[in-house]
């Protein structure tokens, strides 16, 4: 079973689950959420205040995908809850916490037979580990059914507090905006609530029926404003930069090229009062403004004995020579016929997270325990990093999360937290490490570069053949092994580390799918790699549509009549691309210079059609001028929130299409500012218009799908508009 970072303790679990065994675990555990003065705690998500306040254990990071209002959301509905009374807190760790969700797709591609194990025995070790992460667009899909039994258990407690009040059945009483109700009685949630707390929890809740019209909505599925968007316009929300602690100190970082080791440093201009902290892999800098731990960093000289092979063009070329060999087989089924058929390669690069909010972190150790506060997307793996690094109880390491301001996959990692540990134990004061903009685009970990060789034949509108290489490092291994080294093992070829690649929901005659890691199948990876927004379908998407696309032009088709021939058997698939394409209008030329393509993507549970429009004249540089984006996301909690998310990920997936691209000379990246790494500006944005298909369907994500349909989508509106096929991102060239 290939190990992502989804399911990267499946394979732990199908061991430490059945080792500790169903009868050793515990059945019931002490709740470590901790109430404030006058709260009384219902259950490990809930718990409400004298002024009726209810407040909801999160256990997701915030970082600008309305996680902590879609999950408040839910628990209020079955709760039975007043919107306006509603807070959330983010969670401590615990088993109660733990994110079982990453485990949702990698069991369900299992043999049924397995699932019912694999799904227990994941499920208890992401308990017994306390592994919390935020990712994978799994928030919903994960804690859907946690959260409604705990609002259901909550609402059977506060009901049954208050009929022995009322010396009634309490099968009679409901809830209804913050109020415990039988015919014309009402109690306030905040009455019974500490008598709620002395009721047995029912050992399976009631819940509620989900809504299935408009007209039956509660506060699932309606578009309540989100919770966290008042305190970020008054300028209360407390990001990782905003933590401020007594006796704080501040340190700038430096860590040199990749791979590189410190030689020797020369202090003779440091500044007086700086100080300089030698760490693991970094230098820092230390004093009482982080202006001053910068400049004084500049002062110093560090030079670098440099790695062996140090990273470089090389790279790139090494992924598009494994193309030349054979590959592992990932998947396929019969024998492709490709003779008359069409080829073509492709080739994506390194991709930086750039996130807005540079890496931070703020460490207090004293007495031998550590407190960070972090803008984290796992606490757990913060924890861990940070009781490693100190070598210390991991009991005695405290994270507390802020809000993210951008995460992306890059600040699941633990790196600025365990600088900030360890520069706090040398100077023993409390200080906030912040990484400068160069050294956040120098030591990101980067989604790696990719190069594909698409073999196609189509013979009568169907395709009888479909054979694709992917050659791209596995990006896992190296998250494993600096995350969970213990659990790290080889880099490996396979399925994994193509999501997006193998499982397509066209309806093939016969296919093959192979993968590379490279010509050299480089186990030492010079860059660090990690998970990027959309992962494996941020590259895949691209590919496979591009060449779907060219399939139809090599066959006279209409680029959408050809996919909806082949996606027969997919009808949810079928379903969002003819509403898309209903919507975004016709394909191919609309006028001279001005050009329309389409792309599918499913990922994360979620289907994605996006329509999109550019313009190119004048030997002017083409611009996206609309996007259309059908998506049918199963289920949705807020509407709002998944038109923002869905319209969120193509604003970032068309700034890597147009500009993205990170380079390498001497070990060092070359793109370290926003000058040479652009993002996509207001002017250039398109107007977008996202569509939500209903759906009585599970959840599925919404924080990553938007991303892989759109430089698919623009590359083929490109080649409908000017005829030439652009096969290597970014579009806009390097």
């Amino acid at each position: 079973m290939k190990i992502n970072r989804r399911t990267l303790l499946v394979t732990a679990g199908a061991g430490a689950g059945l080792a500790i065994g169903w009868a050793a675990w515990p059945r019931r555990r002490a709740l470590n959420w901790a109430p404030e003065h006058g709260e009384s705690v219902i259950n490990a998500y809930v718990k409400i205040g004298v002024d009726g306040r209810v407040v909801v254990a999160v256990p997701q990071a915030e970082m600008g995908q309305g996680i902590w209002s879609g999950l408040a959301q839910i628990v209020a509905d079955e709760l039975g809850a007043d919107w306006q009374a509603v807070g959330v807190e983010p969670s401590p760790l615990g088993p109660d916490y733990a994110n079982k969700g990453m485990l949702i797709d990698q069991v369900s591609a299992m043999p049924a037979a397995v699932q019912g194990l694999a799904n227990w025995a994941g499920g208890r070790a992401v308990e017994y580990f306390d592994f919390q992460i935020t990712g994978g667009s799994n928030s919903i899909r994960g804690f859907e059914a946690p959260l409604r039994a705990a609002g259901a258990t909550a609402r059977e407690m506060l009901c049954r507090a208050a009929a022995r009040r009322w010396s009634v059945d309490w099968r009679e009483c409901d809830t209804e905006a913050g109020f415990v109700t039988h015919k014309a009685n009402r109690l306030r949630f905040a009455d019974v609530a500490h008598e709620a707390t002395l009721v047995d929890a029912p050992a399976t809740p009631m819940l509620r029926a989900i809504a299935t019209t408009p007209e039956t909505l509660r506060l699932s599925g309606r578009p309540l404003l989100r919770l966290d968007i008042p305190a970020k316009i008054d300028g209360s929300a407390e990001y990782g930069l905003d933590v401020r602690l007594a006796g704080m100190m501040y340190a700038a970082v430096e860590q040199g090229p990749l791979g590189a080791t410190r030689a020797s440093i020369d202090r003779s201009k440091l500044p007086a009062g700086a100080r300089i902290v030698e760490g693991p892999g970094f230098t820092a800098v230390v004093a009482d403004g982080w202006y001053a731990a910068k400049t004084a960093l500049a002062a110093i000289v560090i030079r670098y004995t440099n790695a062996a092979k140090p990273a470089g063009p090389w790279l790139e070329a090494d992924l598009k020579a494994a193309l030349n060999g054979e590959g592992t087989s990932a998947g396929g089924a019969g024998t492709p016929s490709l003779d008359g058929g069409i080829s073509a390669d492709y080739s994506l690069p390194f991709l930086a997270h750039a996130c807005l909010e540079p890496m931070n972190a703020t460490a207090r150790f004293e007495n031998g325990k550590c407190e960070v506060w972090a803008p984290t997307q796992s606490m757990t793996l913060a924890n861990w990093g940070v009781a490693r690094a100190l070598g210390i109880p991991e009991a005695d390491v405290t994270i507390f999360p802020t809000l993210l301001g951008g995460g992306f996959g890059r600040k699941v990692e633990a790196d600025a937290a365990i600088q900030a540990a360890l520069i706090s134990r040398a100077i023993k004061r409390p200080v906030q490490v912040i990484w400068s903009r160069e050294e956040d685009f120098a030591h990101d970990m980067w989604r790696p570069a990719v190069a594909a060789r698409m073999r196609g034949r189509v013979d009568g509108g169907k395709v009888t053949g479909w054979d694709a290489h992917f050659a791209v490092p596995d990006a896992g291994a190296g998250f494993m092994a600096r995350n969970l080294p213990r659990m790290a093992g080889s880099p490996k070829a396979g399925a994994g580390a193509i999501e997006g690649g193998v499982e397509l929901p066209y309806g093939f005659e016969a296919w093959q799918v192979s993968h590379s890691l490279g010509a050299q199948g480089l186990g030492d990876y010079p860059v660090p790699l990690g998970f990027w927004r959309s992962v494996g379908h941020s590259f895949t998407g691209f590919i496979v549509e591009s060449f779907i696309d060219e399939l139809a032009h090599s066959a006279g088709a209409d680029p959408g009549a050809f996919r909806l021939a082949l996606l027969k058997d997919s009808p949810r698939h079928a379903a969002v691309l003819r509403a898309a394409l209903k919507v975004g209008g016709p394909l191919g030329l609309v006028e001279p210079g001005v050009g329309r393509g389409v792309a599918l993507v499913e990922s994360f549970g979620s289907i994605v059609a996006q329509v999109a429009e550019v313009v190119v004249r004048d030997n002017e540089p083409l611009r996206v001028t609309s996007v259309t984006a059908v998506v049918d996301c199963g289920r949705v909690i807020n509407p709002d929130t998944v038109r923002a998310q869905v319209a969120g990920g193509i604003i970032y997936g068309l700034t890597a299409a147009l500009h993205g691209r990170s380079t390498f000379a001497n070990g060092a990246a070359e793109q370290r500012n926003f000058d040479t790494y652009p993002l996509l500006s207001i002017a250039d944005a398109p107007a977008i218009e996202v569509l939500i298909m209903p759906s009585s369907e599970n959840p599925g994500g919404i924080g990553e799908p938007g991303t892989p349909p759109i430089a698919p989508a623009v590359a083929n509106a490109l080649f409908a508009a000017t005829g030439r096929r652009v096969r290597d991102l970014p579009l806009l060239g390097a």
